[in-house]
C-alpha cells in the first residue's frame, strides 16, 4: 500500500461541526466586542487550536479575552453538538473500507479530547476510534500549523512520518502536515480548493478518499 497510517482531522472531516462551531464562535466574539462574521471565523480560526483565538484577538485589539472564554465557548459548542451534530457524509463507509484493507487510521485534531469525544459519542464514531487512536492539541505544546500533533500521532502509532497520509480541510492543517513531512489530502467539500493548494491531492467527496490512500504507487 501507499501508506501505513491515515491521520484524520476531526472537525469538518469526520464530524460536520464547522458550521455549528464557527457560527457560535462568531456570535460569542461579537458579544464580547470583537465583531466577527461567520466568514471571518472560517477564515481566521478554522483548523486551529483555541489558543489561536486568544492570540489573534489580543494581536488585533490589544485586549485579552475573559478568563471564562474557553469554558463558555466549549459549553455552547458541546450543547449544539449534542443536539445537532452529524458525521460527515460517507465517512463511516470510508472507515469501514480502511479497516477491511487493514490500513491503520487515527484522528489528530486541534480540538480538545473532550470536544472530540462529545462529537464522536453523538455521531457513533466512538465505535471506530479507540482512545489510543485519538490525538489532540491538548497533547502537544503547539497546535496546527505546527507539525507537533501529527508527529506525535505518527510516533505513538509507530509509523514513520513519510509513510503517513493526512486528511485535512483547513489551510492550517495542510501546512502542519507538510511541515511534518507527510502527504496530505485536502477535503474541499466545504473549503474552497484554492485555500488547500498546498495539499498533495484534493477531493470533494469522501467516496474518493480510499482510492487515494490505498492505491499502490
Amino acid at each position: 500500500m501507499r501508506y501505513d497510517l491515515v491521520a484524520f482531522d476531526n472537525d469538518g472531516v469526520l464530524v460536520d461541526s464547522e458550521p455549528l462551531s464557527n457560527t457560535i464562535l462568531a456570535g460569542y466574539l461579537t458579544e464580547l466586542g470583537h465583531p466577527t462574521s461567520y466568514e471571518d471565523s472560517l477564515r481566521d480560526y478554522m483548523g486551529g487550536a483555541v489558543h489561536r483565538i486568544h492570540d489573534l484577538v489580543r494581536e488585533r485589539s490589544g485586549r485579552r479575552l475573559p478568563a471564562e472564554f474557553d469554558e463558555e465557548f466549549h459549553g455552547r459548542v458541546f450543547e449544539a453538538f449534542r443536539r445537532e451534530l452529524e458525521p460527515v457524509r460517507g465517512v463511516v463507509e470510508v472507515l469501514a473500507q480502511l479497516r477491511a484493507a487493514a490500513l491503520p487510521y487515527c484522528v489528530a485534531s486541534s480540538g480538545s479530547h473532550e470536544r472530540i469525544r462529545v462529537g464522536h459519542r453523538k455521531t457513533g464514531l466512538d465505535a471506530w476510534f479507540p482512545e489510543e487512536h485519538v490525538f489532540s492539541a491538548d497533547d502537544v505544546g503547539r497546535g496546527k500549523p505546527a507539525p507537533d500533533l501529527f508527529l506525535r500521532a505518527a510516533e505513538r502509532m509507530g509509523v514513520a512520518p513519510e509513510r503517513c497520509a493526512v486528511v485535512e480541510d483547513s489551510p492550517l492543517g495542510v501546512e502542519a502536515a507538510r511541515a511534518a513531512g507527510m502527504d496530505v489530502y485536502g477535503f474541499s467539500a466545504m473549503t474552497p480548493a484554492e485555500r488547500l493548494a498546498g495539499a498533495t491531492g484534493l477531493f470533494a467527496d469522501m467516496a474518493e478518499l480510499p482510492r487515494l490512500v490505498t492505491a499502490s504507487t
